[in-house]
């Protein structure tokens, strides 16, 4: 016996649709009567025979990010004005609870970004998530410190 002389049993003639009704798969060629799914070339777009398609099981994201951390962002001016205004004491370190105490920053923040607009005079320690570089280096420049919270 060699691979030339094996012989396919599992190759079974394709019955031939639409001729006659004697053949078996005349008339409607077993597409049934009439309808979209009678026709040749269409299919009903996420249709899974009547179980619930898998986009309605699935729950509602809608447009909000599933990451979604809220970030206070302040400015080095924002702090220098509040210092000046006299509503943060200088013995205190600026951290988000302090400021979410002293009512300048929303309770809905859960982090706080330090960004360098502005410059600042004071001696301040932060404690911040985030912090931009050219704040860092001006909070040093002026004799602060920043430590950086996870």
């Amino acid at each position: 016996m060699k691979l030339n002389e094996l012989k396919n049993k599992s190759s079974k003639r394709k019955k031939r649709l639409g001729r006659g009704i004697g053949s078996g798969k005349g008339k409607t060629c077993g597409r049934g009567h009439k309808g979209q799914k009678s026709r040749s070339g269409v299919a009903i777009k996420s249709f899974e025979g009547g179980q619930m398609p898998l986009y309605r099981r699935l729950p509602k994201r809608g447009f909000k990010k599933i990451k979604n951390t809220k970030i206070a962002l302040i400015n080095l001016s924002r702090i220098q004005e509040i210092i000046n205004k006299k509503k943060i004491s200088l013995s205190t370190k600026i951290n988000l609870p302090n400021l979410q105490k002293s009512k300048l920053i929303n309770n809905k923040y859960k982090k706080l970004k330090l960004l360098g607009f502005g410059e600042i005079k004071e001696k301040f320690d932060f404690e911040v998530n985030f912090v931009s570089k050219s704040a860092k280096d001006k909070i040093e420049k002026s004799g602060g410190k920043v430590t950086l919270i996870k």
